[in-house]
């Protein structure tokens, strides 16, 4: 079975996730933006042998500690796709400018693209190209579960900005409604910022994208 904790990091309180098989103690973090010291303290406390880095998209609160976590633990970092690569070498240009300090600029070991899986132990994921956020925007989807890791795609009564560099409000609302909703109603969801929610929920009550919302 999966099993999953949530650990928010940096000052954009960025819901990174510890992911394991709780058969084989294999796991990921997805989306290790930073708190090298917190993040590592969790995987011991659970006693999870942390096999990679899982990144959904290059912005610094998700990838800024990326590089730090290859460094000492030989880790591979794997994802978003290579659109994202202008974000993920300029995370130590973004942390300046948000007075961050620690966050590193990093280059993938491999890069995902649309139809990939990605396995964890005896766990599967599928990995959807997710663009409009950011254009190399990534989901992991864990199917045997109805789980879903969606970056900063989408949140609880809300969506992703879209008015950073590369940013497309309307490939945003394509990417959730072609690539999210058909996954079904029941998925549960752990955004980039704040609570988790269901696909249905978001479907009925988001303003950005219910089903009133875009006149369906």
């Amino acid at each position: 079975m999966l099993r999953y904790q949530i650990i928010p990091v940096t000052a954009f309180a960025q819901n990174c996730s510890l992911v394991w098989c709780d058969q084989t103690k294999d796991g990921v973090l997805i989306d290790a933006g930073g708190d090298i010291e917190l993040l590592l303290s969790t995987v011991a406390a659970n006693g999870v042998k942390l096999k990679a880095v899982w990144l959904t998209h290059g912005h610094l609160d998700h990838a800024g500690g990326a590089q730090d976590l290859r460094e000492r633990l030989e880790l591979p970092i794997i994802g978003p796709t290579p659109a994202d690569d202008f974000w993920l070498e300029g995370i130590e240009q973004q942390a300046q400018m948000y007075g961050l300090i620690g966050l590193r600029s990093v280059e993938p070991d491999q890069w995902l693209q649309e139809g990939q899986e990605l396995t964890l132990g005896q766990e599967t994921f599928q990995v959807f190209e997710t663009p409009g956020h950011t254009p190399g925007h990534i989901v992991f989807y864990h199917p045997a579960q109805q789980l879903a890791w969606v970056g900063d795609v989408l949140f609880a009564g809300s969506i992703g900005r879209t008015d950073f560099p590369k940013g497309d409000h309307a490939t945003l609302l394509k990417s959730i409604t072609e690539k999210l909703w058909p996954l079904g109603d029941n998925v549960r969801f752990i955004p980039g910022h704040g609570p988790e929610s269901t696909f249905g929920q978001e479907r009925k009550t988001n303003p950005f994208v219910s089903d009133s919302a875009l006149g369906r």
